[in-house]
């Protein structure tokens, strides 16, 4: 007897949510950005993924989608889960050059740290933060990521 529920699973549809088109990893490590694209693309939500291993380099991807004519065909993130401990700038430092942004560059776009930091004084910054939604420790998982998707964002009725 054949088993029929890889193909079951394989073929379910995919949710698609409003203004969620993209998630931004941004995290130094490779292989944390490599198994959170694979937890996001396994979700079973309709979503694109970009990677970006530097705090700067994600701020100039934010900058340049807007302000460079080639750049404005990019297809703006809905979610930036964003790491704390990374080299050159860090993810506090981000959102300090983050909020100097156009709001609506920033407008429905959620950030979210995610992090192996233990230190109590992280999670309590980020709870102060009014432009950081939530503060989650690694790894991300398909579960938590749903429950993001579900609660920041609305269910595309043609999706």
């Amino acid at each position: 007897m054949i088993a029929s529920w890889p193909l079951k699973e394989k073929y379910m549809l995919m949710k698609k949510y409003k203004d969620l088109d993209r998630v931004l990893l941004v995290d130094d490590e490779m292989s944390t950005n490599f198994l959170h694209r694979k937890i996001v693309q396994t979700s079973n939500i309709d979503v694109d993924v970009k990677t970006i291993s530097s705090a700067f380099e994600a701020l100039e991807y934010l900058k340049l989608m807007y302000e460079d004519k080639e750049n404005q065909a990019e297809i703006k993130p809905g979610i930036i889960f964003l790491d704390i401990n990374m080299p050159g700038m860090n993810g506090w430092e981000f959102m300090k050059e983050y909020k100097k942004l156009d709001l609506y560059k920033r407008a429905k776009i959620v950030v979210i740290m995610l992090t192996t930091s233990l230190n109590p004084d992280d999670e309590e910054l980020a709870a102060k933060d009014n432009e950081i939604v939530t503060f989650m420790h690694k790894p991300l998982t398909r579960e938590s990521f749903s429950k993001i998707a579900s609660k920041y964002f609305e269910l595309d009725s043609e999706g």
